[in-house]
């Protein structure tokens, strides 16, 4: 075989892997995002939170009736990793390992050019962490942590975790967790049929 036709033949070869390549997709994700505990069965902290998917932003929300005390506006940031995210437009629930994390960041207003509303600043005043781990937890595999933003991460007290955990289950949306309050997963919660049957008899119909 002359040196020209060993080029041409090596040139075909290489550009059929690079197209097969193409044909089959992006490499398989790494386990960014996924749950992580140290000895004491406390979750680790997930660092590189704010480069997963963004679910949505509540502000000054609160669950009771009572009006709720405030030093001013409290945003409430919700994030969720992207194999995650993935899934549930797929099936439109959660699947095992998911984590979910809100971060507590104080609301100001007259920041600025802004006359009119709130905005966030820089001051997060803490975490809340949810995460699905069926093996590890029970309540149908899903387990709160808390983490305060000055003094580091720390677990929940256990009367606090119960009563977040009892809401929950009695209120949310899919699979214990407020999808309700996530406008891009509702629709997709509500075309799969994924809702539960609690929300959907507490909820008013239009």
């Amino acid at each position: 075989m002359d040196m020209h036709r060993a080029a041409g033949l090596g040139f075909c070869i290489a550009l059929s892997a690079a197209l097969c390549g193409a044909a089959a997709g992006p490499a398989a994700p790494d386990n960014s995002g996924m749950p992580q505990y140290d000895s004491g069965n406390n979750l680790v902290f997930p660092a590189d939170y704010r480069e997963w998917i963004f679910l949505t932003a509540g502000l000054d929300m609160a669950y009771a009736p009572e009006k709720q005390p405030s030093n001013g506006h409290l945003f409430e940031n919700v994030f969720v990793p992207q194999w995650a995210y993935k899934a549930f437009l797929r099936t439109g629930t959660w699947p095992d390992k998911t984590i979910l994390v809100m971060e507590r960041r104080t609301g100001a207003t007259n920041v600025s050019i802004n006359v009119q509303g709130a905005v966030q600043t820089t001051e997060v005043q803490g975490f809340l962490v949810h995460v699905k781990d069926v093996k590890r937890f029970s309540d149908g595999g899903w387990m709160f942590f808390a983490y305060d933003a000055a003094n580091g991460p720390g677990k929940r007290p256990d009367d606090v975790k119960t009563a977040c955990i009892a809401c929950h289950q009695a209120h949310g949306a899919v699979d214990s967790t407020f999808v309700q309050f996530y406008p891009t997963l509702l629709p997709i919660a509500t075309a799969h049929g994924t809702l539960s049957p609690s929300y959907v008899a507490e909820t008013p119909k239009k």
